[in-house]
């Protein structure tokens, strides 16, 4: 299982809502928000208003209270220590931004369960406004992604992400999502990979309206239940299956060294029942 990636998008699949949401409308700045969309990229939406809720006297103090209030289902709390227990390497990629994602990582005591997050960067300027900057520059460094919006295209990442992974050995992902920018990473995975799309939202959607797209399998969820349910299962069998792979090499090697012991033919064409597998690695 230590040959495993999963990979959480944040907004309505760790969490169950959307931090910027989230903050927006607590903070009193939804009109603000809603006036300004239409004229520019939601990032820079969101760093505008941060601005403005600096400017009405509110703190990061403030802004952190409200994203510690953000709804996490306890059983994906518990899927995320289980999978980490199990010795999946955990990581996310969310087009929120750092700091909403920290605290809200940290009010549940979850931060240390992953080993990368990758997002939107934040900084706290000389003025303790909260400042939100694009994961790729679209003026400097465009990613050319036309699926993605211009702040940030998963699927680059997820390209990273394989090839870091396969130079460790790593060579299975999960990826779990919900929103129409886990469309493109979802289409860069492989044969062996698996997509977690939430049942429906946008990815869900889009899936399911270009099934010949897809390489990885495709197993939907639906709440924290149904997540906690379907990934712990994924898991497993994907660490069924490299055991019994690791089995048959070592049946080979076996067989390579010791010609001269006799091996019934008729009982080297049955598989080992998966059950058995499983609890001879327990």
């Amino acid at each position: 299982m230590a040959g495993i990636v999963v990979v959480f998008d944040f907004d309505k699949t760790i969490i169950e809502c959307d931090s910027d949401d989230l903050v927006v409308h607590e903070l009193g700045a939804t009109q603000l928000f809603n006036q300004l969309l239409p004229t520019m990229s939601w990032n820079t939406l969101m760093d505008r208003i941060m601005g403005e809720i600096h400017s009405q006297g509110k703190t990061t103090e403030d802004i952190a209270e409200c994203l510690k209030r953000a709804p996490l289902h306890p059983r994906i709390i518990a899927a995320i220590k289980s999978a980490h227990a199990l010795g999946c390497d955990l990581r996310i990629i969310s087009d929120a931004n750092m700091f909403f994602i920290e605290t809200i990582l940290k009010q549940y005591g979850l931060i240390d369960y992953f080993s990368e997050i990758n997002t939107n960067p934040s900084l706290i300027d000389e003025e303790g406004k909260v400042r939100i900057l694009p994961y790729h520059d679209s003026t400097s460094s465009p990613h050319g992604c036309s699926r993605c919006p211009s702040t940030m295209c998963k699927g680059l990442v997820i390209e990273r992400i394989q090839a870091h992974a396969s130079t460790e050995g790593k060579k299975r992902i999960i990826y779990l999502g919900d929103g129409r920018g886990d469309f493109c990473p979802s289409l860069k995975l492989g044969e062996g990979d698996c997509m977690m799309p939430r049942k429906n939202f946008p990815v869900w959607e889009l899936i399911r309206c270009n099934p010949m797209l897809m390489k990885a399998e495709v197993h939907e969820w639906s709440d924290g239940e149904e997540l906690e349910r379907v990934l712990l299962h994924l898991i497993n069998m994907i660490s069924i299956e490299e055991n019994s792979s690791s089995n048959c090499t070592q049946l080979i090697s076996v067989d390579c060294k010791f010609e001269t012991i006799p091996v019934s033919t008729h009982e080297n064409s049955i598989p080992r029942p998966p059950q058995l597998l499983a609890v001879a690695k327990n």
